[in-house]
């Protein structure tokens, strides 16, 4: 069950890659034809507000992907010095240490969405964008980033209590520096 949960959320995880690579791709050639417009003296204008836009959202739901792809850095000093239950521990603690900071950023989101709401708030700048428009993917980004967390500990810690250290530190683990370099 563990395992098959880990599957499906890289499975989903791995559309929302595909997902915001495209919207990046989109959001290039925008930037790109905002450039090539500007060489003859026109522009679409925008282009900075945008970009940034679109890096808020497609980063706090990139997270999600990272994290079971094991990109996250972690400093394990003493994970490499322990048997396969010490590098569990010391896997489960670092996950529950994600996953708490992750919910408490999500928790701190929706007030500022939230308030982007009630005070029909606007960018100040010229395109004057409804902020809870960007705010909302955004939110919702860093909310599935803190479900995928607690999913992935929750399955990770089944597997380590059935004494299934590999799958465990497949979940949640590091790559060893041997490891990376192959």
């Amino acid at each position: 069950m563990a395992e098959k949960l880990i599957g499906r959320l890289r499975w989903l995880n791995t559309l929302v890659a595909m997902l915001i690579g495209a919207i990046l791709l989109t959001c290039a050639l925008y930037v790109l034809a905002d450039i090539i417009l500007r060489k003859v003296g026109s522009s679409l204008g925008g282009t900075d507000e945008i970009s940034g836009y679109v890096m808020a959202i497609v980063t706090s739901w990139g997270m999600g992907f990272a994290l079971l792809e094991l990109s996250h850095v972690r400093i394990d000093i003493l994970r490499g010095r322990v048997g396969a239950l010490g590098k569990s521990v010391f896997d489960l603690f670092a996950m529950a240490a994600l996953s708490i900071t992750i919910t408490v950023i999500a928790i701190k989101c929706w007030p500022v969405l939230e308030r982007s709401i009630a005070n029909s708030s606007r960018a100040n700048t010229p395109l004057e964008t409804p902020l809870w428009i960007v705010q909302l993917p955004w939110f919702a980004g860093w909310a599935w980033f803190a479900i995928v967390a607690w999913l992935t500990l929750i399955a990770a810690l089944l597997l380590i209590l059935k004494g299934n250290f590999e799958a465990g530190a497949a979940a949640i683990g590091t790559f060893s520096d041997e490891e990376s370099l192959q």
